[in-house]
């Protein structure tokens, strides 16, 4: 009878360990995801150092862009142009809305041969109708695993998670839609984007409250989270809020100021509260609190 108590313990310590290591992100690579509207050079400088500099090969994928632009004369060469702005040489664009596209072995292979992949921003959920449970999909986490890069921006930066917040085919202004579920990059979260320039900041509690187990975050505009070994940094401009069902804050030492220490309250269930973090400040997925 100990023996089998101590068995089920283990076994339980292990699932947990996994689950816990599960929500902490990919275990290998990098993510960043932006909230739109870049331009902080610190931020693509940051992508092209994580990818590997100006000779690694960039796959494009602008599939969450209406097909009004995407057929727009000059729209590839733009978009290629604009990561060459920023250091990179070897670009390259991977697109489809057909599910049979990305389960080709064409478009794996394309994947498999990239160092890094940018999503653009647009609508979040023609990416899930692109790419969602495909082979093309399993190629991405095999990037990651690889030590590679996903970037994106906008709804590039939304899909990387595992709930799909914005996702209706409709509008953007629905926060649980017909389209639910992310790549799933990060695992138990739900991003946000364009958070205080487009006075979003409070839309995430309709997810956060119907499904408590996520992680919310919001990133706003020109500025980006970069994930690896299940901690977060913030980078650029402005802040990222998170909902993770406390407030945090940073309380300094009255009497020496360069001394200071993260405090963390919890929340009441129906509290409209969140905290923010700037640049520098970090993460962890794992615990589901701010780090120094």
């Amino acid at each position: 009878m100990r023996l089998l108590l101590i068995i089920c313990v283990l076994v339980s310590l292990a699932a947990s360990a996994e689950a816990d290591e599960q929500r902490a992100g990919p275990t290998g690579g990098t993510l960043l995801l932006a909230g739109g509207n870049l331009s902080n050079p610190k931020i693509f400088a940051k992508f092209l150092e994580f990818a590997g500099g100006s000779d690694a090969n960039l796959v494009i994928i602008p599939t969450a862009m209406p097909d009004e632009y995407l057929n727009e004369p000059g729209f590839e060469s733009e978009l290629i142009d604009s990561f060459r702005n920023h250091g990179f040489q070897n670009i390259s664009i991977l697109h489809t809305r057909d599910t049979r596209q990305a389960d080709s072995q064409s478009f794996v292979d394309r994947i498999d041969d990239a160092d890094a992949i940018w999503f653009t921003g647009g609508r979040q959920w023609r990416i899930a109708d692109g790419f969602l449970n495909t082979r093309s999909h399993q190629a991405l986490r095999g990037l990651l695993e690889r030590g590679g890069i996903i970037g994106g921006s906008s709804a590039g930066a939304t899909i990387q998670g595992s709930y799909l917040a914005r996702g209706d085919t409709k509008t953007n202004t629905v926060m649980m839609g017909d389209h639910e579920h992310g790549l799933g990059f990060l695992v138990d979260v739900a991003i946000d984007q364009h958070l205080l320039r487009l006075n979003r900041q409070y839309d995430i509690f309709e997810i956060i409250r119907a499904k408590p187990e996520l992680l919310g975050l919001g990133i706003d505009e020109d500025t980006a989270i970069i994930v690896q070994d299940g901690i977060f940094e913030v980078v650029g401009s402005s802040f990222v809020a998170v909902y993770d069902g406390t407030f945090s804050r940073i309380v300094h030492d009255t009497n020496d100021w360069s001394k200071w220490h993260i405090e963390v309250k919890p929340l009441a269930a129906d509290s409209n509260k969140f905290y923010l973090l700037g640049e520098g400040r970090r993460y962890d997925l794992q615990r589901r609190l701010p780090v120094k």
